[in-house]
Formats: C-alpha cells, structure tokens, sequence
C-alpha cells in the first residue's frame, strides 16, 4: 500500500474505534516518509487509546517536519491543556496566534488556559479580544460563559449559555453549563432539563452524566444517580479528571 493508502486505511480504523490497528497503519505510513498529517493521527490514535506520552512524542515530531502547522499547535495546546500543562499550552496557543492575529479557536483556548491560571481579567480580555473578531462565536460565548462563573456573576454566565445555545443548536456544552448553573442554584428540575437535552445531543459527555448523577442524588434517586456516575467513569478518561474520578469511584462504592 501506498503512504496515502495507510493513512486512509488507519483514519477509518480510527472512526470504527480501532486505535490499535490505526496505530499500526499510521507508524507503517511514517516509516515510508514522515508527514505533519501522518504525525498528526498518530497523536490522535495514540490519545484515543490513553497513550498521552507517546502522543506528545508524536506531535513534537510532527512539529519538527512542519513547525508552522496550526493542527499540530492546536492539537498539543490541547493535550498540555488537558494535562495541566498551562504554560506550554498557552506557548501553543500564542504560536497559533503569531502566525494568525485573527485566529478565534486559539483566542478563545488560550483564554481558557487563563482560567486554570486564575487570571481571570486576561481570561475575560483575551475572550472579549475574539469575540471583537467573531461577535457570534458559540466557543467564544461558552469560554465567557466559564469566566463569569469563575468571577460568581451567575446571571452573565446564563445570557452568555442562552445565546450560544441558540446560535449552535446542535452544541450540547451550553446546556450542560446551563444545568450545571441550575443544580448550584438548587433548581433541580431546570437543571436536570438542560442536562438531558445536552446528553441527547452528545451522548457520549462525561460531565453530563456527573451532573446528572448529582441531580438524581439531591432528588433521593439513587439507583438512577449510581447508574449515571458509573457511566461517567465508563467514559471520563482525562488525565486531569483523576481526582474528581476517584471522589466519584468513593460514591459509587457508597451507593452499591
């Protein structure tokens, strides 16, 4: 097979949820030449299949044959994000931004990393800076949402929810915030609601099912509450989650 013949070949063993094989395809496809591309699905199988190291290996050699290729800076400014790493995903992200002033993706990453950072006045200026650019940007408007939360100004966070919710219908992450708001504010059936609408639409969300769980617990369902924290641990594979997987594994045992 030819290197592009791998790549498809592996990209669809990706899709059918075979990263093993896909894995295979794509180190066959870089011995034959060495691509962004290539690297690039490699990173992505290897992350699928929980290998974040091997990932990051990947992607720091996808950027020495293409130092300038965006996926690539997106991709490990996503995975040093996903890791903690808060530093070196806002290098990525401010890489991406050089290259692109108008870049609205990396803007809006970048402000999130500000978050984890608690600096919440970057955050909210560098979101503002890409909502200048895209005035109707649903990630933008959800990253804003995030940093109202953080700042405790709850009502601005439901507007910023609200309108992305409208802009992208087919988004599930502001109804999942949205529930998330309602169940703090001790509105369980609103927030159960927005959940269940924001799980119909990724069904695959792991937060969704751990708000869910919560829900369900504060309304003495507790079969229901057991049944959706252990599909959040199904699904929850983040390394930055491991805390909170731990805390939930301890309620689950509880509920048993």
């Amino acid at each position: 097979m030819t290197n592009e013949e791998l790549l498809e070949k592996g990209t669809r063993a990706l899709e059918e949820g075979d990263a093993k094989a896909a894995i295979q395809l794509f180190e066959q496809a870089l011995k034959g030449q060495e691509t962004a591309e290539g690297w690039l699905l490699l990173a992505e199988a290897q992350i699928e299949s929980g290998a974040y190291a091997k990932a990051r290996k990947s992607l720091v050699a996808g950027l020495h044959v293409a130092p300038d290729e965006t996926e690539l800076l997106f991709a490990l400014g996503d995975l040093n994000f996903e890791e903690g790493r808060n530093e070196e995903a806002l290098e990525n992200y401010q890489r991406i931004i050089d290259l692109d002033p108008e870049e609205i993706d990396a803007l809006v990453s970048k402000a999130m990393v500000y978050i984890n950072l608690d600096d919440l006045d970057q955050a909210e200026n560098t979101c503002r800076q890409a909502l200048s650019l895209a005035e109707d940007s649903a990630f933008a408007l959800n990253a804003l949402g995030d940093i109202h939360i953080a700042q405790g100004k709850a009502a601005e966070a439901v507007a910023c929810f609200e309108r992305a919710a409208e802009l992208e219908p087919e988004d599930p992450q502001p109804w999942l915030s949205l529930a998330d708001l309602h169940y703090d504010a001790g509105h369980l059936d609103q927030a159960e609601s927005c959940c269940l609408k924001g799980l119909k639409l990724d069904p695959g969300a792991p937060s969704g099912y751990l708000t869910l769980g919560n829900i369900c617990l504060d309304l003495d369902r507790s079969q229901d509450a057991l049944e959706n924290y252990q599909q959040f641990l199904r699904l929850e594979r983040s390394p930055a989650a491991k805390q909170i997987r731990d805390e939930v594994a301890a309620v689950v045992e509880g509920l048993k």
